[in-house]
């Protein structure tokens, strides 16, 4: 989600200064105490002008925000976006699902996207979904780029913790293709996702 703010937080006994983060799954302060309140883990959530308390295994957070931005970040921590719409697959989306993603993720585009196109051909797509498990995955970049719309993206998913799909080699593939790398969202538990599109001086 990307939001963050320069606030005053309470936990227990311990008060700080410091940055709240909230992320796509979790809060996260940093000052003189730190932590970390995954979404999953919240047992209660509570506005009260500039403040925001969240109640977790672990404790009580209270940070103080601005009333506005408690109320927005409340909002989001209650409705989290979905793994498709952090990966921007929307109704009027077509898509091309390349290698062995996992099913729940194929069905869920199946089920949201206007367009699934299990194979490359029959015109370019908005998306393609490419699952390197393996470095000679990457070598397909070059060949993908040319079946999205010039505004498309290709999302690489690796697993994590690959030793042959590194972060490094998915950027350097990348570059190599002739395309950006804009964001990286996590995928599921155990797979993260790079974004790349086509500089938009070239298209």
């Amino acid at each position: 989600m990307g939001r963050e703010a320069v606030c005053l937080a309470r936990m227990g006994r311990q008060k700080s200064e410091g940055k709240a983060l909230l992320e796509t799954a979790e809060v996260i302060f940093r000052g003189d105490f730190r932590a970390k309140v995954p979404f999953q883990a919240i047992t209660a959530l509570a506005v009260k002008g500039p403040a925001l308390t969240l109640t977790w295994a672990e404790g009580t957070l209270a940070l103080e925000l601005r009333a506005a931005e408690a109320a927005k970040w409340a909002e989001k921590i209650r409705n989290p976006p979905s793994r498709l719409d952090k990966l921007g697959v929307k109704a009027t989306t077509t898509v091309a699902l390349v290698g062995a993603l996992e099913p729940s993720f194929v069905d869920e585009v199946t089920a949201r996207a206007a367009r699934v196109n299990h194979k490359l051909g029959g015109g370019a797509v908005n998306v393609i979904f490419l699952a390197a498990e393996s470095s000679a995955d990457l070598e397909r970049l070059p060949a993908l780029k040319k079946h999205i719309v010039s505004d498309g993206a290709i999302w690489v998913v690796r697993r994590k913790g690959n030793a042959d799909v590194t972060e490094m080699g998915v950027m350097a593939k990348g570059k190599t293709a002739g395309l950006v790398d804009v964001k990286v969202a996590a995928f599921s538990p155990t797979h993260t996702a790079a974004k790349f599109v086509i500089p938009v001086a070239r298209r």
